[in-house]
Order: C-alpha cells, then sequence, then structure tokens
C-alpha cells in the first residue's frame, strides 16, 4: 500500500469513527475515534462480504465503514457498561 492509500485509509478511519461517536453520543479523542473507525471499518467489510452485500465508489466504502464503527461501538458499550 502507497503512502497516500494508508493516508487515506486513515481518513476514512476517522471520519467514520468520528460520526459513530456522535451517532452514539460518545466523546473519545482523535486517535479512538481513527482505532473504532479502522476497526469498524473491518468489521463492516467482513459483515458485507459475508453476506453478498457489493460495496461500490468511496460512498460504500464510507457507509460500509460508519455501519462497522457504530456497531463496533455499541458492543464495547455492552462490554464495558458501568456497574
Amino acid at each position: 500500500m502507497s503512502g497516500t492509500g494508508v493516508f487515506a485509509a486513515a481518513m476514512v478511519g476517522i471520519i467514520a469513527g468520528w460520526i459513530a461517536d456522535h451517532v452514539l453520543d460518545r466523546r473519545h479523542s482523535l486517535f479512538i475515534k481513527l482505532l473504532v473507525g479502522v476497526v469498524g471499518a473491518f468489521i463492516g467489510a467482513f459483515t458485507a462480504t459475508r453476506i453478498d452485500l457489493p460495496i461500490d465508489g468511496l460512498v460504500g466504502e464510507f457507509t460500509v465503514s460508519i455501519v462497522g464503527a457504530v456497531l463496533f461501538l455499541a458492543l464495547l458499550g455492552l462490554i464495558r457498561r458501568p456497574a
């Protein structure tokens, strides 16, 4: 992967993590948003390929990344729920 590809993946991760953070009304740091977005992108892409959902273009990648990031944050919220 070229340097531009890594930068683009990081930007998609930050944006997806930022949107997921606001959808679930969380306030995390930029680094955590990046991690959530990247992990969410992997979760979303894995899920989309398993259910044979075609992902076309940048809008499709963003959508899958955002949905995956929201799912990841929701699962983390269930696991880390305060007692």
